[in-house]
């Protein structure tokens, strides 16, 4: 099976299309104000209209109010809502409930072993989980922040639950973090940048090549 791609974090239609080109399967875009990649709602929804078809859309959000939900539901309609921050089961249960055709992403922030236990609350209410590296002390914001977590963590677990591993990933070293974690799915976004919400095209185009890659080699 390939390895499937999405790149986070898109906010040009110049950027957008260099991941389409490149045969991403998701797309990411990030509403939360203390990001860098934080993208305005009318932008998004031209972005995400321009998408549609062509890759899954993924509306990336941190611990959102009822709001700003239908907010973007009702404008973007992003095919995914992608939670990054402290989202309790019983809140996703309302987002599933509320959203049934829309598919549920949860990132979990890895650093340990202890981390994983995490799995078992959230796994039965999502379409996908996605391993991040836990953020910075005192870090005002979630995510790895561009470093990777301990990869042979996931060593063990079963690739067959899909899990899309995030984190520290860039060009030069998903195809090791794939061998590593049998990932079905890899995400990236600062590993893909010139500079702190600038996405670089030629990064893009070699990020997904390189996963790519190893691809081909599965099937030899």
């Amino acid at each position: 099976m390939s390895v499937e791609v999405k790149i986070c974090g898109l906010s040009t239609l110049k950027t957008l299309d260099a991941a389409l080109d490149a045969g991403a399967d998701y797309v990411g875009f990030v509403f939360f104000e203390k990001s860098p990649r934080n993208v305005e709602i009318d932008r998004a929804t031209t972005l995400v209209a321009h998408a549609k078809g062509s890759a899954t859309t993924v509306a990336l959000v941190v611990d959102p109010d009822w709001p700003r939900l239908d907010e973007i539901m009702g404008k973007v309609a992003p095919d995914a809502l992608q939670f990054h921050g402290s989202e309790s089961p019983d809140f996703l249960r309302q987002v599933h409930a509320r959203y049934p055709d829309t598919e549920i992403w949860k990132a979990l922030p890895i650093a340990s072993q202890d981390d994983l236990g995490q799995l078992a609350l959230y796994l039965s209410l999502t379409d996908r989980i996605l391993f991040d590296a836990k953020p910075p002390k005192g870090a005002d914001r979630p995510g790895g922040h561009g470093r990777s977590f301990d990869w042979s963590l996931l060593r063990d677990l079963d690739p067959e639950l899909g899990f899309m591993l995030s984190g520290g990933l860039d060009p030069d070293n998903v195809a090791d973090a794939i061998r590593m974690t049998h990932a079905m799915a890899v995400d990236v976004s600062s590993g893909v940048e010139s500079a702190p919400g600038v996405k670089d095209t030629d990064k893009i185009r070699a990020f997904i090549a390189a996963a790519r890659a190893v691809r081909r080699e599965r099937a030899l």
